[in-house]
């Protein structure tokens, strides 16, 4: 593999980064490295209303205080607003996307997807129906009719989704006017020549809608690794909502958890240092050693159930 490796780390500033947030940073950034590829902090605040004021520069500091080093500047979605307005003209142009006036309590009818989502009966994709005329607020979405994606994920193997049966057509710019996080990464990735995504398994499921708006829009489609998500004692992915703690003070003990948490090799000494740690996960780093799952328990002391407790999760 060769210098044109480009991967990324897009936390949302919706809170503190916690055990899972570093997990997902590590393996993106030793992915990167371990190819001598380039390694970007991007900070994903499209949904303007969840992002909280102080969070950005509490993950800044926190990833620097871990010793990660990004590369150029830090990117906001928050100042991409008229790239990904583009992005939709040209969906609008090419009659991939259309606008739809529907409402949340208009799709509580509508069946659930395997991702947990409602699936988008197709109400609107003739054209608003008369009695919904009058709803000045309307979301754009982007037709999918028959379309099936796969792809070969590094580490979870051949994926399939048929987007008609599974997600139905699905939303790029919401009726507040604020724009979906599916087409703002796909906008993201294709400018700053993202070759290679590693992130989170909770991400897995929304691969394909994004492969298929890449390959709507033109753009390349990079090369994806999703890793493991780490669960809390009571089985949720540890996360802002599942009110994860924020990372210790201590950064090294915190990455030699996340690192054994991924079933990398042991170092043949505990590291001594910050710099020490990133020397050897970088010359380490075995992708094909993680189990290819979507989810594993937390260590207790991160959250996760007790030790007894985890090997029967």
């Amino acid at each position: 593999m060769t210098a044109r490796y480009r991967g990324r780390f897009a936390p949302s500033p919706t809170g503190p980064l916690h055990f899972g947030s570093l997990v997902a940073a590590l393996a993106s950034y030793v992915d990167a490295r371990a190819h001598a590829g380039i390694w970007q902090v991007r900070i994903e605040d499209v949904d303007e209303p969840r992002a909280r004021p102080d969070a950005e520069a509490a993950i800044l500091g926190t990833l620097e205080r871990f010793g990660f080093q990004w590369d150029g500047e830090v990117v906001r979605q928050s100042a991409r607003a008229e790239r990904y307005a583009r992005a939709l003209l040209a969906l609008r142009e090419t009659r991939w996307a259309y606008e739809c006036a529907c409402t949340r309590r208009d799709l509580e009818g509508a069946p659930i997807g395997p991702g947990g989502e409602r699936i988008y009966p197709g109400t609107c994709r003739a054209g608003v129906p008369p009695d919904r005329a009058r709803r000045r607020e309307r979301a754009w979405r982007v037709r999918v009719d028959r379309a099936v994606v796969g792809f070969t994920d590094r580490l979870q193997g051949p994926q399939r989704q048929d987007l008609g049966r599974d997600v139905g057509d699905f939303v790029v710019r919401r009726a507040d006017g604020l724009f979906a996080y599916q087409l703002a990464v796909v906008v993201d990735d294709a400018e700053q020549a993202i070759s290679h995504v590693v992130r989170g398994a909770d991400l897995l499921a929304s691969t394909p809608r994004q492969i298929y708006l890449q390959q709507a829009l033109g753009f390349p489609v990079p090369a994806y690794l999703h890793v493991p998500v780490a669960l809390n004692a009571s089985g949720e992915k540890l996360s802002k909502q599942t009110r994860a703690a924020p990372l210790p003070r201590d950064p090294l003990p915190t990455l030699v958890a996340a690192w054994r948490f991924l079933d990398q090799p042991a170092p043949p000494a505990t590291p001594a240092s910050l710099p020490e740690f990133w020397r050897f996960a970088i010359r380490a780093w075995a992708p094909g050693r993680m189990p290819p799952v979507a989810m594993l328990p937390a260590p207790a002391a991160y959250g996760g159930p007790p030790a007894g407790e985890r090997d029967s999760v």
